[in-house]
């Protein structure tokens, strides 16, 4: 920006309005740059509130270190009630029970005594949930137990996507979160273009498209596609477009040439 080249300046300008309008201002950030960072295993919340601390300041990087939490429980949230549950790890009253595979028939009585003792313990162990969960004891959820884990060792050639799909029975509604949020693609091309010599190549008028011509394009496609279509070779037509183009020439008639 100190530079004595005008066109140098001018880019490191650009440069700079762009930074300051992505990072400039840490309460206008998006979270989801964060809360991927916490679905790394290898980092979460530890790394978070190092790096955030150092980069705003202790008091600032509290702030919005307490901000991403409270915004990725409420996204958490929603992940698990589309999955039908709260996100808790529900006691199954048939867990108890005996198996029901083929392969053991014998291995569960049908008497009357044994079905109603069943019917007593399934009926104790889910009074007793509810008692624990009343109490507070068997609440915590898929988020809270993921980040009350450990980190995992960070070695070479670790992969984050596989371990969320290694760890996906664990964490189902959590998996589904991290799969959606670390599939956002980042693009550098704002970046880039600051310091492009040559300008946008198209204008907003030549980029843009009308509906009439969205739709034209996209029939050809379907029928360019379409497998009944017997498929345009150039190179084998080759001459008999030369000859076409030869015959208009000669009755006074020039080829036309449609530019979409």
């Amino acid at each position: 920006m100190q530079s004595e080249d005008a066109t140098l300046k001018e880019m490191a300008n650009n440069m700079k309005e762009k930074f300051d309008k992505y990072w400039g201002d840490p309460q206008k950030m998006n979270k989801m740059i964060f809360i991927s960072c916490v679905f790394d295993p290898r980092h979460k919340f530890q790394s978070l509130s190092f790096a955030l601390a150092a980069m705003f300041g202790e008091t600032i990087g509290v702030k919005i270190q307490i901000e991403v939490k409270t915004y990725m429980e409420s996204l958490f949230n929603v992940y698990a009630k589309k999955n039908g549950g709260s996100g808790s790890f529900p006691y199954s009253p048939s867990s108890g029970s005996c198996p029901s595979s083929p392969s053991s028939p014998s291995s569960c009585p049908s008497s009357p005594t044994s079905s109603t003792s069943s019917s007593s313990l399934s009926k104790f162990m889910l009074d007793l949930k509810k008692h624990k969960k009343g109490e507070g004891i068997d609440s915590k959820t898929e988020l809270d137990k993921y980040l009350g884990e450990d980190v995992e060792e960070d070695f070479e050639n670790f992969k984050i996507l596989g371990w969320w799909k290694l760890n996906s029975p664990r964490f189902p509604a959590l998996a589904e979160m991290a799969r959606d949020v670390l599939a956002i693609p980042i693009s550098s091309v704002a970046s880039e273009s600051a310091f492009s010599t040559g300008g946008r190549i198209l204008d907003p008028f030549r980029s843009s498209l009308t509906p009439r011509l969205v739709q034209a394009l996209v029939c050809v496609q379907d029928w360019l596609r379409n497998e009944s279509t017997t498929p345009v070779k150039i190179e084998e037509d080759l001459d008999n477009l030369e000859q076409l183009e030869a015959d208009l020439i000669n009755t006074g008639r020039e080829p036309c040439i449609v530019d979409i």
